[in-house]
């Protein structure tokens, strides 16, 4: 079983009597954004380890425990070795850490004991020194064992460097921090200011995770601009559902009218609005409302083109663009389901509604229906094709 172990000690810079972990960061603090991490990665019980609790800390435990995760404060090492299993694989953050799921997630995957390390000491990704050429990048796999060892140790050593020690004494391996992830922000920083800039890094990578052509040419650059405006502001998740989801019922309802260009443009637009308020749904930890939106987005790919097809055929007084729209439909619901990774150029929900915009706008929607089932084919065979030759 994974455990997390979270670090919450050191003072922010320039606010006295207020702890780097409660700063705020991409609409929460920045321990329930760590949190968050560690949910993602399966991470069930977690341990908050603490010199002091302050009022904003316990705000924010508890709003973690309300995601279904079990969440101490201890004081100690020893404490911290008594709540967790004996067998259970410790996820460590370092007080202050700003990292992305992506990197948590290989973390969460190592075999313990493994310390994420950079060899920059003067970087910000660098915690602490561990030998003359390594320093220590904020996340460690550990086994809970190595919590025992520095419980059997005195109380007045620091907490956090002694648990280090312990594993680079036990023969952790070494796991080098990419490249790619010091770009997404990866680091320590207890700034509020310098926080800020570093949340919308982050926020720009977990927008680009999607890497579809659509999401990465057309969707992704919005939700990158949208998704820092929406966090600065506090908007509520819920509110971009709403949003989103209003903007798909008007979008069909004018098509169900007969008129393919507003109809088509009211689509993308919901589709914009349904994968950057996902996105933010996620980050907020409520996963059900960032799912029903993704559901949202295929429905909606879905009953768009099958009306836009139905207005092409009673325009064209035969069934050709209906046929095509379902054959698009089936044929993208089918690829979906091919157990392979898609690659950037396959077809999807968002790539449809996309594509089919602009012809509808120009009054070429049985165009743009052959040109969408096409995409939907030939990435359904290239799918079943990859399935194949992995089995």
């Amino acid at each position: 079983m994974l455990a997390g172990l979270i670090f919450a000690t050191e003072d922010a810079e320039g606010r006295a009597g207020t702890l780097a972990a409660t700063l705020p960061f991409g609409g929460m603090t920045l321990i329930e954004y760590q949190a968050r991490l560690l949910a993602a990665a399966g991470v069930g019980q977690m341990v908050v380890a603490v010199g002091r609790v302050t009022p904003a800390l316990l705000g924010a435990v508890s709003r973690i425990a309300k995601r279904e995760v079990t969440v101490d404060i201890v004081r100690s090492a020893e404490e911290a070795s008594a709540k967790i299993h004996p067998l259970a694989t410790v996820v460590v953050i370092a007080d202050g850490l700003v990292t992305t799921d992506t990197m948590l997630h290989a973390m969460a995957g190592e075999a313990p004991d493994a310390i994420l390390v950079t060899p920059e000491a003067e970087a910000s990704g660098a915690v602490e020194r561990l030998d003359r050429g390594q320093c220590w990048a904020g996340v460690a796999t550990l086994s809970a064992q190595r919590l025992a060892e520095v419980a059997a140790l005195p109380r007045e050593y620091d907490f956090q460097s002694t648990v280090l020690r312990i594993a680079v004494e036990a023969g952790a391996r070494h796991v080098a921090l990419p490249a790619s992830a010091r770009r997404s922000g990866h680091g320590v920083e207890r700034d509020a200011q310098v926080l800020a800039g570093r949340s919308n890094d982050v926020l720009g990578a977990l927008a680009n995770q999607r890497t579809g052509w659509a999401d990465r040419w057309f969707f992704t650059p919005i939700t990158r601009f949208l998704l820092p405006q929406l966090v600065r502001r506090e908007v509520p998740a819920w509110a971009t559902a709403v949003a989103g989801g209003g903007a798909g019922l008007l979008a069909l309802v004018t098509l169900g009218l007969g008129h393919p260009a507003p109809g088509m443009l009211l689509a993308l637009l919901s589709v914009i609005l349904l994968s950057a308020g996902s996105l933010l749904s996620w980050l907020r930890g409520d996963n059900v409302r960032a799912s029903q939106q993704e559901q949202g987005i295929l429905l909606l790919a879905v009953l768009s083109a099958l009306l836009l097809g139905i207005i092409a055929s009673l325009a064209a007084g035969h069934a050709t663009p209906f046929v095509l729209a379902l054959w698009g439909v089936a044929s993208n619901t089918v690829a979906d389901r091919v157990p392979v990774r898609p690659r950037p150029w396959y077809a999807s929900a968002a790539s449809q509604v996309l594509l089919l915009t602009p012809f509808a706008l120009l009054g070429l929607a049985t165009l743009g229906l052959a040109l969408a089932t096409l995409h939907a084919v030939v990435s359904l065979a290239a799918a079943v094709e990859a399935s194949r030759h992995k089995a």
